[in-house]
């Protein structure tokens, strides 16, 4: 195997941009999908050809990664521009330590979102394949595409005689068929770069304690962006633009008592208790046990000391007893100034995703526990308080027609505009008025993907080429 030498890439021209099949999915859910994308209110509006063609786009661009890097900063602990400096100089020493020469970083801030940073995403890039392959799960794979190095416990093949040192091509295992520990991998799978073994093969598989740690370090990724580990823990948090776009939208005010019914991580969570400067109660609750201590984790290092986590079912999170008076849920009705409902979904939004496995049936059977969640969430509500509902899906049942939904069934709730409006208007086929869609806020990288050019600006390639995403802010009255 061959050392590593480095090769400096030029980006490819655009038409090439589609250099990964499109998301792989069963064909049950592709003619779902379609029947959403190609309603009867779509065609009327759109025509059949450009319905067609948002579609296409949208399975292509689900497999690519998104071309902007979003970096929510503490503003809460540090000024914007302070925090903007010390990532330059920590991003210019990590690209420097890779490159044998001096290293530009580019950092822009969102021109409407006072605590977010964009860094452009380069690729993809004309990186050459080597003989020698190292197969990774599909989550890993995705995770490579989005600036990660290939940890351990990722690794499901490699070479037989793999040794530290050596320089491997790394490709993703797109329908999760490889054995782990094998030498080789004929299935499906994609090409994410290349990269140099940080651990033998023997230290990876032939372990009695699960491998930790980087397993390659990533030299040639296709999609060049930076590794944020442990960069900078307590000042900056990766998230996806329309995440924190969230958060604002909720617009949470010092002092006031928040619910996040479906909390972890705890991005939301902490984004919330930031933007309230830290003053007032963020409740964050989450049915799963260890994941309440990742929300305390991310809390602690992001120095938040508002956020009170729970282990509790969301939906039985409104007591019977009004009187009751205890800290922790169930809580009485009408507990808190303003509700985030981040719902559980079917995440068909997300990007960089090749593959879903997943039936008809799984797909949709989030709208019923949504539905449950939605119940909770407006009798936890304050009277002239906000519920904001969101998801990482596309679909309507999950989106639009939720939204109607909750205005039939719950005459208190009004829609609000939204504030900022990055995204898209929603989405025709719910029957919804116009008026009610221009409130909504759907962020679809389809309207705009084949049309993304590197020329333009990079907060207006940010604010188009996101994953799938929507929100709804509700006003009871």
């Amino acid at each position: 195997m061959r050392k590593y030498e480095p090769r400096h890439a030029q980006a490819l021209n655009t038409e090439e941009m589609s250099i990964f099949p499109r998301i792989s999915l069963k064909p049950e859910v592709t003619d779902y999908l379609k029947d959403v994308f190609l309603n009867k209110e779509v065609l009327s509006s759109v025509g059949h050809q450009e319905a067609e063609s948002r579609f296409q786009r949208l399975l292509t661009c689900l497999s690519h990664p998104p071309s902007c890097t979003c970096v929510r900063v503490s503003t809460h602990v540090a000024p914007l521009d302070e925090i903007r400096h010390k990532l330059e100089e920590e991003l210019r020493k990590q690209m420097c330590s890779s490159s044998a020469e001096e290293v530009s970083v580019q950092i822009l801030p969102h021109p409407c979102i006072p605590d977010v940073l964009l860094l452009p995403v380069d690729g993809p890039r004309p990186v050459e394949k080597l003989s020698s392959e190292l197969v990774v799960g599909a989550q890993c794979g995705s995770a490579v595409l989005r600036g990660a190095h290939v940890f351990a416990p990722g690794i499901l093949a490699s070479p037989k005689y793999m040794k530290a040192g050596d320089v491997v091509s790394v490709y993703s295992d797109v329908e999760g068929k490889c054995t782990r520990g094998a030498t080789s991998f004929q299935g499906k799978k994609v090409f994410v770069g290349n990269g140099v073994a940080q651990k033998g093969r023997s230290s990876i598989f032939c372990t009695d304690e699960p491998a930790k740690g980087i397993g390659v370090q990533m030299v040639e990724p296709l999609y060049q962006s930076p590794s944020f580990d442990n960069v900078l823990p307590g000042l900056v948090f990766l998230q996806n633009l329309p995440s924190v776009v969230v958060g604002h939208v909720l617009n949470p005010r010092p002092g006031e008592r928040i619910l996040d019914m479906c909390a972890a991580p705890g991005g939301k969570t902490c984004h919330i208790a930031a933007l309230m400067g830290d003053q007032g109660e963020v409740v964050a609750l989450d049915r799963i046990r260890n994941k309440i201590e990742r929300i305390h984790q991310n809390a602690k290092t992001l120095r938040l000391r508002s956020i009170k986590a729970y282990c509790f079912d969301s939906a039985k999170a409104v007591s019977s007893d009004a009187a009751q008076d205890a800290e922790g849920p169930p809580f009485p009705p009408e507990s808190f100034d303003r509700v985030l409902l981040d719902a559980p979904c079917s995440g068909l939004g997300q990007r960089p995703n090749m593959a879903c496995t997943w039936s008809l049936k799984e797909i949709c059977s989030y709208q019923p526990l949504q539905r449950k969640l939605f119940h909770a969430a407006v009798r936890l509500l304050k009277r002239g308080g906000v519920l904001v509902y969101s998801t990482c899906t596309v679909t309507l049942a999950e989106n639009e027609e939720q939204v109607a939904w909750a205005l039939q069934t719950f005459p208190c709730l009004t829609l609000q505009p939204q504030e900022p409006h990055l995204g898209a208007e929603g989405m025709l086929g719910a029957g919804l008025s116009p008026e009610q869609l221009r409130l909504l806020q759907r962020f679809s990288p389809e309207l705009s993907w084949d049309q993304t050019e590197t020329a333009a600006p990079l907060p207006c390639r940010a604010d188009r080429d996101t994953i799938g995403f929507f929100i709804a802010k509700f006003l009871k009255n």
